[in-house]
């Protein structure tokens, strides 16, 4: 028996593809809406898909339709985005909503976060792990995590006529990822690299958050409609030299880990997807007690698919750029400068 119907927003992304299996395999009629209206092979029997351009409002309404339980909200990314979820709630036409925020939001309580000086002198000192009540940047139009930050603040003020689950997922992986992280550690493995560098000592901690355990959260969250901040991460926080070591064990390499002590080259040897000058660690205790949460993989458990997906992509498109171009729009050309590296590895000798 079906427990009602959901909208998923953004279904054909990464986390969307598994909160969708996850929704439809939980017994919900799902509309998968997504900017190519694509199907998942791998979703259930009786998933509708449909185009949606998010921006333009009246297609959002009327995919919504006369009304749906919940939305399921993947690439909210500003207060408009939160006004137009909360005027069809007023309309009678939303029940509830789950949406996915960025723990990019949080900041010391001296006012540094993402957006501050990164060096270890200046950079930020979070509570470990960071609950969610830890303060957060002030909501604006300036950079992703202040307008993340306007996205929650306007979801609050919303709070009466649209009950939302906020999520603030950690450094999110897993298959389908268009700017994956491991693809830094992956595609030295395959080009027979011999040595990484680390900087920060290779201790660098940003909480991973697997699509699986997004999509588990996602799940009960529709179930338990209700207006809460929720942490959405692993069971686990891996440091950036033990991520590079799973990886060369599932690959069958042994890299040497050469260690950095401080900040990144110049060049930006050292410097990886994960690299950052204090713990960046989340509090998963409230989803376990509101929601009943319990973790579906850890990361070592998740990475052979996520290392399969990246190989098989970098065999059917050749360069890295042109498999992953939201990773070389994100992290730059530099990314593999394997001559950066050596010249860094000889001057130490």
């Amino acid at each position: 028996m079906a427990k009602g119907n959901v909208v998923v927003i953004g279904a054909a992304g990464q986390i969307g593809r598994a909160a969708v299996g996850a929704l439809a395999r939980d017994g919900w009629e799902v509309t998968a809406a997504s900017r190519g209206g694509g199907l998942d092979d791998a979703w259930p029997a009786g998933v509708r898909t449909v185009r949606l351009d998010r921006a333009d409002d009246a297609a959002l309404a009327a995919v919504v339709g006369d009304g749906c339980d919940v939305v399921v909200d993947l690439v909210a990314y500003d207060g408009e985005h939160a006004d137009q979820l909360a005027a069809l709630a007023a309309a009678g036409r939303v029940g509830s909503a789950v949406v996915v925020s960025s723990a990019a939001v949080y900041e010391d309580d001296r006012g540094r976060g993402f957006d501050t000086q990164a060096e270890p002198e200046g950079a930020p000192r979070y509570p470990v792990p960071i609950p969610e009540s830890q303060r957060t940047v002030a909501p604006g139009g300036g950079s992703y995590s202040t307008r993340k930050a306007r996205l929650e603040q306007r979801l609050a003020a919303a709070g009466e006529v649209l009950p939302a689950t906020v999520l603030r997922a950690g450094a999110v992986h897993g298959a389908h990822c268009r700017a994956p992280r491991e693809l830094y550690f992956v595609k030295r493995v395959l080009d027979g690299r011999s040595h990484r560098v680390l900087s920060y000592g290779g201790a660098s901690r940003f909480h991973t958050a697997h699509v699986s355990n997004i999509a588990e959260l996602i799940r009960l969250a529709a179930r338990r409609p209700g207006s809460r901040v929720l942490n959405a991460v692993d069971p686990d926080a891996p440091s950036v030299a033990e991520i590079a070591a799973a990886i060369d064990a599932v690959m069958g390499s042994d890299t040497r880990t050469v260690l950095m002590e401080g900040t990144p080259g110049a060049d930006g040897v050292g410097d990886t997807p994960w690299s950052l000058p204090y713990p960046m660690v989340q509090d998963m205790t409230a989803a376990e007690r509101e929601l009943g949460y319990r973790p579906v993989t850890d990361y070592a458990a998740s990475l052979p698919e996520t290392v399969a997906f990246l190989t098989a992509r970098l065999a059917d498109h050749g360069d890295w750029r042109d498999a992953f171009p939201v990773m070389r729009r994100s992290y730059g050309e530099g990314l593999f400068d394997y001559a950066a590296e050596d010249a860094w590895l000889a001057g130490r000798n």
